[in-house]
């Protein structure tokens, strides 16, 4: 390799790239520090399952059996045209020669009051809950907390819902659709 000669140019020695450090994550045994909310009441947590005698408890998982063992109740001929398919709505066939109404063996179920629930947890939530439909704080104020759960009505705006929610947050009270969940919620 020759000796660089004097009369060219020689490159300036090239700076090594700066290094920068980067922040340690957060070990997982280091919380986060969250700043403290000013409390203005306890909050009261809303039971997630209704306070039930046994003979309902017993009721309410023969209704979940039941609810396996039932049938798909199809539509006479759902499956021969998209419009009547499409929706697993039930309407009874009507026809007289409709081997589906003649309970034929090979065609689908019929609807029938043999396939009904208990009287005594028909209605209920799966939780055992009796739902009641609030439009008002008022409302809110009535309902028993251990076997009652609120539904807001589909009318109420999100401004009235928020405090609503809130109200059912501080009384203790289980809300089916809320829109605000908490953090032990999610």
């Amino acid at each position: 390799m020759a000796d660089p000669s004097p009369s060219t140019p020689t490159a300036a020695p090239a700076t090594p790239p700066v290094r920068r450090r980067r922040k340690a994550a957060p070990k997982a045994a280091e919380a986060p520090k969250v700043p403290a909310k000013p409390e203005a009441a306890p909050e009261v947590r809303a039971p997630r399952r209704a306070t039930l005698s046994p003979e309902r408890a017993r009721l309410l998982a023969l209704r979940r059996a039941l609810a396996d063992r039932r049938p798909i109740f199809g539509r006479q001929a759902a499956n021969r045209y998209w419009r009547i398919g499409r929706d697993g709505a039930w309407r009874a066939p009507r026809g007289l020669q409709s081997k589906q109404r003649r309970h034929y063996g090979y065609r689908s179920q019929i609807v029938s009051i043999g396939y009904r629930s208990p009287a005594a947890v028909r209605g209920l939530t799966p939780g055992g809950f009796r739902p009641v439909v609030v439009r008002t704080p008022e409302e809110l104020e009535r309902i028993d907390v251990r076997t009652e759960a609120a539904i807001i009505a589909r009318t109420v705006g999100t401004r009235r819902r928020l405090t609503l929610e809130e109200t059912a947050r501080r009384r203790g009270v289980h809300l089916l659709n809320p829109i605000v969940t908490s953090e032990r919620e999610a």
